[in-house]
């Protein structure tokens, strides 16, 4: 892995950041925590890019409150306007 932001998704809407931080916190030191609320994933940044690998590697499909977690390496977000004056 590159980066050290993972995409955490299928997660119940109840999950809160102290939740997933815990869990994550497992794997290596949490930096940050964001779940988007009312939307089912949210973003874990770890200290490295191998405890994000770990994390990823131990927890992607593993059950966490009755949901396999889907994670998988971050994308950098989109420029804002990016498909503005796009063509279809």
């Amino acid at each position: 892995m590159q980066g050290n932001k993972l995409y955490v998704g299928n997660l119940k809407y109840t999950v809160t950041n102290d939740e997933l931080s815990e869990l994550f916190s497992g794997y290596g030191e949490v930096k940050s925590v964001n779940i988007i609320e009312g939307k089912g994933f949210g973003f874990v940044e770890m200290s490295s890019p191998e405890e994000a690998a770990k994390a990823k590697d131990a927890l992607n499909d593993a059950d966490f409150v009755g949901r396999p977690l889907k994670i998988d390496e971050a994308r950098p977000p989109r420029p804002k306007g990016e498909y503005r004056n796009r063509r279809f």
